[in-house]
């Protein structure tokens, strides 16, 4: 039987670029369940177009890797690299994204204008994915963000990352936590006076623009629910954006997703 070569960009929870003859649903549910590198939690990956080619990657060898087993079945993976996969990618070369849950069901997303509008000055949390992992509160928006965290003068940056943001109203969470010092969070691994003494620490000085809350950013514990917006890949002055569509909507087009969200 043949098969379809595809090339996939893993984006959570490790990061690398590999060969495959499974579709998107297949390759989720052999990274989830059918492999022993990846038992449970959340996997993100996207579909690159198989005519993209970078000289840091030796593509065409890993998709000459691409045989059928003796016994028919597709070959699942080939590795291209597993080392600065995402900052040799070309944005333009990013089909689709998939998200998939726990239990291997996938939802996929398309690519579209960042139409977000923002507040001046409202402050945001962060979770890094790739391939920094960071949770940062923030007042830049969506955007400036990606900006800021791939200026080569960043410290702290990459030349290429993908982000998305946790849906938490800071300014609701504050009024919460001076009545209930125990309010819940969708972010497990964060206590809430850490969240609370950042945002003071933050409103005390103005010129602040960046506050970090985790050195990780603890995705596999944040309900896909919880997230605002949808996922970035950003560089200098460049950004190709997936928007999460709204709970209802996702309800609706694929149901047993949305069941696990």
């Amino acid at each position: 039987m043949e098969y379809k070569n595809r090339l996939y960009l893993i984006l959570h929870p490790d990061s690398a670029l590999v060969a495959s003859q499974l579709n998107p649903e297949q390759f989720a549910k052999h990274y989830v369940a059918g492999s022993s590198r990846h038992y449970e939690g959340k996997v993100i990956f996207a579909s690159i177009d198989i005519n993209f080619r970078n000289p840091y990657f030796d593509i065409d060898k890993g998709i000459t890797g691409l045989v059928p087993h003796e016994d028919g079945r597709p070959k699942a993976t080939k590795f291209i690299a597993t080392y600065r996969a995402l900052e040799h990618m070309d944005f333009e070369s990013i089909e689709k994204l998939y998200l998939t849950t726990p239990d291997a069901v996938t939802l996929e997303l398309s690519a579209s204008g960042h139409k977000v509008q923002h507040s001046a000055g409202k402050l945001r949390i962060f979770a890094e994915i790739a391939p920094l992992k960071m949770l940062l509160l923030t007042d830049y928006d969506f955007v400036e963000f990606g900006n800021f965290i791939t200026n080569p003068d960043n410290p702290k940056g990459a030349p290429r990352i993908f982000y998305t943001q946790i849906d938490i109203d800071i300014d609701e969470f504050i009024k919460d936590i001076k009545r209930h010092p125990f309010v819940n969070l969708p972010i497990e691994t964060l206590h809430p006076s850490k969240l609370r003494d950042a945002v003071y620490e933050m409103r005390d000085n103005p010129e602040k623009r960046t506050k970090g809350l985790s050195l990780y950013s603890s995705l596999n514990s944040i309900p896909y629910r919880c997230l605002r917006h949808g996922f970035m890949f950003a560089a200098q002055n460049e950004s190709k954006f997936f928007p999460l569509p709204k709970p209802k909507e996702i309800e609706n087009i694929n149901y047993r997703f949305w069941r696990s969200m």
